[in-house]
């Protein structure tokens, strides 16, 4: 393993190259991140739970709910991290690193789910107001400021690069931002004693939590669906491909994510002068590597070239119309 990585030294520097040696460098990182941030989060949904019960507060019950549901969105993000690291196989020729995507999938979904569970329960309270003690409340919800925040800089480092990350990042902010809104619901109920702030700020809390979570929805169903992902340009991409030397036309370009970090790409590529060569691909992979953060290129190199592009150029668009 060691060798493959110093091999692959000069695009380590560059941005954030996943060298088939690098997926094990940062992970170990991560893999502390999950298991502190599961376990903080476990510990402080049990004592949330509680003390909801106890002081009456649907708030806290909202936000104990929401944190279980990240402990599973950690738990759901963590085992794609570890599964992505499985060898490829004859079935899975990836490996497993697909899985990362379906983890923030479940991700947001599971999210949706707790913000369906949290407008109930605040709806019915809404109907029924009942006493709450603002005090202990507050005090509680602040704890989970704490922890949230603390969960969420465990994050801080890899949630640019990896949605999978970026999931469980996203969720431990909203967390932080949940329970500072309750926190206020506790002194405004301390100072007003008008006990409808409860339900109303939980409502506002998913709110919140919905507007987060509809990106994150978006983006990891668009990826399940084979997208280009959202930090590479098509179009830059299929210029790089034809200005290569030699190269007539390009066609068949295919770019889709293997996993949240990892992308393929297929293209078909005219050469009327003939084959280039072993060296051509392997620099036109290391270019789009480097340019793109494309680390698995398959090149299909092709004299005469058929005119089958399934993506028509817009001139041709333009000449079907009239």
């Amino acid at each position: 393993m060691a060798g493959h990585t110093h091999h692959h030294g000069h695009s380590h520097g560059h941005g954030h190259s996943h060298g088939h040696g690098h997926s094990h460098a940062p992970a170990s990182g991560h893999d502390r991140a999950f298991a502190i941030g599961i376990a903080l989060n476990l510990g402080f949904v049990a004592a949330e739970a509680g003390f909801g019960f106890i002081a009456h507060s649907v708030a806290l019950l909202a936000d104990a709910g929401h944190n279980l549901s990240d402990v599973l969105g950690l738990a759901v993000a963590w085992g794609a991290v570890a599964l992505g690291r499985r060898a490829a196989s004859k079935r899975f020729t990836y490996g497993l690193k697909g899985t990362t995507i379906l983890a923030a999938l479940t991700n947001a979904l599971l999210l949706l789910v707790a913000l369906g569970a949290i407008v109930l329960a605040a709806a019915q309270r809404m109907a029924v107001p009942a006493p709450v003690e603002g005090e202990t409340v507050s005090i509680v919800a602040a704890i989970g400021i704490v922890v949230n925040v603390a969960t969420a800089l465990l994050f801080l480092r890899g949630r640019d690069k990896d949605i999978n990350i970026r999931g469980a990042f996203l969720h431990m902010v909203a967390d932080a931002a949940v329970s500072a809104g309750v926190v206020v619901a506790g002194l405004a109920i301390l100072w007003t004693g008008e006990y409808w702030i409860d339900p109303i700020v939980s409502i506002a809390i998913a709110a919140l939590i919905f507007w987060q979570t509809w990106g994150l929805l978006r983006e990891s169903v668009e990826m399940s669906l084979g997208a280009v992902p959202r930090q590479i340009d098509y179009d830059k991409v299929r210029m790089a491909l034809r200005t290569l030397p030699g190269v007539a036309r390009v066609h068949h370009v295919h770019i889709w994510p293997m996993s949240t970090t990892e992308t393929v790409l297929t293209a078909h590529l005219v050469m009327p002068e003939g084959h280039p060569g072993d060296d051509f691909l392997g620099e036109a992979q290391t270019m789009l590597k480097q340019r793109f953060d494309i680390g698995h290129a398959t090149l299909q190199v092709e004299i005469i070239g058929s005119e089958g592009d399934q993506l028509p150029c817009a001139p041709a668009l333009e000449t079907h119309q009239h």
